[in-house]
């Protein structure tokens, strides 16, 4: 590995050097602040130079939570046929210009220069020159201390190790700790912030699983892998989640996913500014709702306890009223059936009188009619 990456390593502690002679005209060149605010630098240093890589991640990452419900639509159509779920998924890729490896890209491209920072301090703990760094600037790295705690010392160093090193075995674990869990708290705060204010709850897709999975996940692996860095590295690694931290909150505060928890915030904060032009059927249909939620009143609640306590003379009274008023709508309705009844049976009686009449006209006109017709007599009669 020295050999592939010597280059880095020259590249790096050239770096660290250039930043230690301007902090040593402030501080003891052989203090832990001058060596730990180099390292600081370099981080800085590194951050910039990846701050297009980082809006590439945000894009592509915000990409990706967009295309969550179309990608689970092609897995679940071609789930027994991977060869073309792949093809679709390429498809899909490339017609929104989506890249899944882009928000890898500054870990990817920062761990070059970790694993050579990790080197340059597994040097100097060895008392072992690498790159510009020469014997006298090893001896001053070697005499600094941050916080009691030597640039190369680990938490799982021996006390011999320690002590030759110039500290006590208290002082590094005591400062190893401390840093190991704020590296771990930040990258847990950092990825907290992403899943609930910058992701759009409404759709629930894997991604979001994935996500959440790794807010636990990363934290630990910082505190396991933790006790094996150098507090140089330490002091490297807790710089980089900082500055990852505050970029995020940056870019969530002005640019945010939209639908989420942030993107709302921001259309409040522009909207109360005046600096958000919405349409004349939005602000109507929201002033007809807060006017409806104004004008609606909800009954004062109270315990059931109170309520008998407060009036029982009125609840009696209310009974009684009630129960009068039941029994007289209960005798109007039968009032009401015994009047319709006799009216039923009044109609059916006058229907059956006239029928009656009419029948006993008719046969007194039939027998009238027989009775002023009569029949000629007959000659022979007369």
């Amino acid at each position: 590995m020295d050999t592939i990456l010597g280059p880095l390593y020259t590249v790096v502690s050239w770096i660290i050097v250039q930043f230690h002679s301007f902090f040593s005209l402030i501080f003891d060149p052989n203090s832990g602040a001058a060596w730990g605010l180099s390292i600081v630098s370099l981080v800085v240093l590194i951050r910039i130079c990846l701050i297009p890589l980082f809006v590439k991640q945000i894009k592509s990452t915000r990409n990706m939570q967009a295309l969550q419900p179309k990608m689970k639509a092609i897995q679940e159509r071609y789930k027994s046929d991977k060869q073309r779920q792949s093809e679709e998924m390429m498809k899909l890729y490339k017609e929104t210009g989506t890249n899944p490896l882009s928000s890898c890209l500054p870990i990817l491209a920062q761990s070059p220069f970790f694993i050579s920072l990790y080197q340059v301090l597994n040097h100097i703990a060895n008392n072992q020159t690498v790159g510009v760094i020469n014997q006298s600037l090893l001896d001053s790295a070697n005499k600094a201390h941050i916080f009691g705690a030597p640039l190369a010392a680990k938490f799982m160093d021996s006390a011999e190790k320690i002590e030759s090193l110039g500290a006590s075995l208290t002082d590094v674990r005591v400062v190893t700790i401390v840093m190991i869990v704020l590296m771990s708290a930040s990258q847990f705060y950092t990825q907290r912030q992403l899943m609930t204010k910058n992701v759009d709850l409404t759709v629930k897709t894997p991604f979001m699983q994935q996500q959440k999975m790794l807010m636990y996940v990363f934290p630990i692996m910082f505190a396991v892998f933790g006790i094996n860095f150098p507090v140089g590295v330490l002091v490297y690694w807790l710089t980089t989640n900082v500055w990852t931290m505050g970029q995020q909150m940056f870019v969530i505060r002005r640019n945010p996913t939209p639908g989420s928890k942030a993107f709302t915030e921001r259309q409040e904060r522009l909207r109360a500014k005046g600096k958000l032009v919405e349409a004349p059927e939005e602000i109507a249909a929201k002033k007809a709702a807060e006017e409806a939620r104004q004008n609606r009143q909800q009954p004062k609640r109270q315990t059931k306890a109170k309520r008998q306590h407060s009036t029982p003379g009125a609840g009696a009274a209310g009974g009684a009223t009630q129960n009068r008023t039941r029994a007289g709508s209960a005798g109007d309705a039968k009032k009401q059936s015994l009047e319709k009844k006799a009216s039923q049976d009044g109609k059916e009686q006058g229907d059956a009188s006239a029928k009656g009449a009419s029948a006993s006209g008719s046969r007194n006109t039939k027998s009238g009619q027989r009775k002023g017709q009569q029949r000629p007599k007959h000659p022979s009669k007369k």
